[in-house]
């Protein structure tokens, strides 16, 4: 299935989207690429509200922003990506049994890459409107959405390892 297409199924059944995933057994490589395009997003998501705020302020420059944005987004997002998934991994093997670390960085890493287009309505919302209460609630929607995709993604996992083993 295409990626635009897992992303739609995600939103209609995250957990039926998810053992979908798991099912075509991915690799670690794979699951990487999920991080790292879900970054790139975020961080292309993040431009109108640079532009935006360095029009507005511009002791600071739009490069400035932009080389700040990328160090925050491209290089130090992964690393805490990786830290969480090691969290949730304990987490869950504490709580429900063993679960692969392979499956567990699947689960947060397809997450964040499914609510990304939400991020980049988000990234047009603050460039048009800027920090508005309309903006920052529909902050908390992407936020909900994230958490809703990936508790129901950590909710299937123990059922999958237990079919798998």
């Amino acid at each position: 299935m295409s990626l635009v297409r897992n992303i739609m199924q995600t939103y209609r059944a995250p957990r039926k989207a998810i053992s979908g995933l798991i099912a075509q057994e991915p690799r670690e490589p794979q699951v990487l690429v999920f991080g790292l395009l879900a970054c790139g997003l975020i961080f292309i998501a993040q431009w109108p509200g640079l532009s935006r705020a360095a029009t507005l302020d511009p002791s600071i420059t739009f490069e400035q922003r932009m080389g700040g944005a990328l160090f925050a987004i491209m290089f130090m997002l992964p690393l805490l990506l990786y830290g969480l998934a090691g969290i949730l991994q304990l987490v869950l093997r504490a709580a429900k049994g063993p679960v692969m670390g392979l499956h567990v960085r699947l689960v947060l890493f397809w997450s964040l890459l499914s609510v990304t287009p939400l991020m980049l309505v988000q990234g047009g919302l603050s460039a048009f409107l800027g920090t508005t209460p309309a903006v920052t609630a529909f902050g908390f929607v992407v936020a909900a959405v994230f958490l809703y995709i990936l508790g129901a993604g950590l909710r299937e996992l123990p059922r999958v390892c237990a079919k798998e083993g």
